[in-house]
């Protein structure tokens, strides 16, 4: 099994240059957080700017915290490269008017990050979709589609199977949360990520990381379907953990728990 690396890493990265400006660096929207859950899109917000997108614009109930945190943050619908969704929201308390505003999205053309709430709407997707289920929501979705459960017990090479069989049923790249993280797209790239800390096993961590690669993703070229999701989705868990490594003080220095 290939396992991500930094020099991998490196060749999903664009540092930018003097020609570049705001857009030329990517703009992702992210429409996530709910009055429950207004943290959700605060930190993924705050996840896509570090990450190095060019701009962030943010639709959704979280405006006012997202604003205090990152001011620069537009609060505004517009062209947009690529777009987070689902992070803290719940379809059980998703009306009909937000269901049909993410299944537009779904239904675009550019790549789409899926996380949590937002994930029983994926099924053969028309735009480039990563979803980004931890083990619990990856059981439903699979149950969802008629296959088997992954025990949780299973060896790895079972639940990296299961990761590729689920993105080719779905139409859409898997990126299979955990402490060893797994990315898989139709028509058979598979990658593992292993080298985050256990401290990243906490509340918000999967909002950081979407909002990380959906910046990713803004800023990507060529991005235009569910096969060449793979590298960009393990290069964003690839950098999560390693800037979780540095936060945590894995490297030397005082640290604790993060996102």
């Amino acid at each position: 099994m290939r396992r991500w690396t930094a020099t991998d890493a490196a060749g999903s990265l664009r540092a930018p240059t003097s020609h570049d400006d705001k857009y030329t660096r990517g703009v992702v929207g992210i429409r996530t957080g709910s009055p429950s859950f207004k943290g959700a899109a605060v930190l993924g917000v705050e996840a896509a700017w570090r990450a190095g997108v060019g701009m962030v614009r943010y639709v959704g109930p979280a405006g006012a915290e997202v604003l205090a945190r990152r001011p620069e943050t537009v609060l505004s619908e517009g062209r947009v490269n690529a777009w987070v969704i689902g992070s803290g929201t719940d379809p059980a308390h998703r009306d009909d008017a937000e269901t049909a505003l993410l299944r537009e999205i779904l239904a675009g053309t550019v790549p789409v990050v899926v996380d949590a709430g937002a994930l029983d709407l994926v099924d053969h997707p028309a735009a480039p979709v990563v979803i980004t289920p931890h083990a619990g929501e990856f059981g439903r979705l699979r149950s969802r589609l008629g296959m088997p459960p992954v025990d949780p017990d299973a060896d790895l090479a079972e639940r990296d199977d299961a990761a590729l069989e689920t993105a080719e049923a779905l139409g859409a790249a898997v990126l299979l949360k955990g402490a060893r993280t797994v990315s898989a797209a139709p028509g058979g790239f598979i990658a593992v990520v292993a080298d985050a800390t256990p401290w990243l096993a906490t509340a918000g961590t999967g909002d950081v990381l979407a909002g990380a690669i959906g910046a990713l993703a803004a800023g990507a070229e060529d991005l235009t379907s569910a096969t060449q999701w793979g590298p960009v989705a393990a290069t964003g868990a690839w950098l999560h953990g390693r800037a979780a490594n540095v936060a945590a003080g894995r490297y030397g220095l005082a640290g604790g728990p993060i996102t």
